[in-house]
């Protein structure tokens, strides 16, 4: 099998003694052939496609950044849920700071008044969840911890998995009663501009955005208006169209967009939950069981 990720190759070898592993972070040897990929993404897992491979596990959650000649592997699984608990604490994180007004509300110099800031809490907010996969859920949890209201809205009519979170039937009727909108669906032509001026029209005003799925959910146009007029108070976004974002792009100034580089996955150690989703892939592999997360079969 081919590793793309250099620093996981060892691993694996210890891991699967009886698999050959080849580390292509620097390139697939010419005269090797492998059945299996872990990576997907840069120029060595796009040449392994040459070299035998069948299935590929990609090492992240979305498939819709992959190069089409991963894309049309006979097998490809994704990372599904691998960063849930560092998204969701991203998440939680920047609700939590919106609703204590961080960064405005710290001082530098003494304030006018003392022991009172203008603030609210997120007990008693609702927040509303677009698609209600492996991190949604864990922020849903998190969010019912801390006694917020939680509503989710998603492709199937399936009942919530998490106790306490209401489905909602519509993005309209998901939106409507939102204090704060997390977007954690998948990039697709139905969810495309999913956040757009006539869904923002039908907002509470004061929303909070929060993206952390792709840059394609949102029209940035319509989502510049709303916050020029105070329809989003603020958008926290992790994620952009196009990525990387170009110098001198407006989001970088707005003062109420709080932007990350696409690293809201990140936390210590790297990769750790992707190489434990393909470690277990692999050995329902070599044991002839069904794969999870698989995102096309065409065995």
């Amino acid at each position: 099998m081919f590793c793309a990720v250099g620093t996981l190759a060892e691993s694996l070898g210890a891991r699967f003694p009886d698999v050959v592993v080849v580390d292509i972070s620097g390139g697939v040897p010419a005269d090797v052939e492998g059945e299996v990929l872990f990576g997907g993404m840069g120029e060595p897992s796009v040449d392994a496609m040459g070299h035998g491979v069948r299935w590929v596990q990609s090492i992240g959650t979305g498939i819709d950044h992959l190069p089409p000649e991963i894309l049309a592997a006979e097998v490809l699984t994704s990372a599904r849920g691998a960063s849930a608990v560092a998204i969701s604490e991203y998440v939680i994180t920047a609700m939590a700071s919106f609703a204590r007004n961080f960064p405005d509300s710290w001082i530098h110099e003494p304030p006018e008044h003392w022991n009172y800031q203008p603030a609210v809490t997120l007990a008693g907010a609702t927040v509303a969840l677009f698609g209600f996969g492996g991190i949604a859920q864990r922020v849903a949890r998190i969010a019912l911890a801390l006694e917020m209201s939680v509503v989710a809205h998603r492709r199937t009519d399936a009942p919530s998995p998490v106790s306490g979170v209401r489905m909602a039937g519509s993005f309209a009727e998901l939106v409507a009663e939102a204090d704060h909108l997390v977007l954690a669906a998948p990039a697709t032509d139905e969810t495309r501009h999913v956040v757009n001026s006539a869904s923002l029209a039908q907002v509470k005003p004061g929303l909070h955005l929060v993206n952390i799925a792709r840059g394609a959910l949102v029209d940035q146009d319509g989502l510049r208006t709303a916050l020029d007029d105070g329809t989003v108070a603020r958008a926290s976004l992790d994620v952009t169209d196009p990525e990387p974002l170009p110098a001198g792009h407006w989001l970088y100034q707005h003062p109420r967009v709080f932007l990350t580089p696409h690293s809201s996955w990140s936390g210590p150690p790297p990769l750790s939950g992707s190489f434990e989703i393909f470690c277990d892939n692999l050995a329902r592999y070599l044991a002839g069981q069904p794969l999870q997360f698989v995102a096309h079969d065409g065995y």
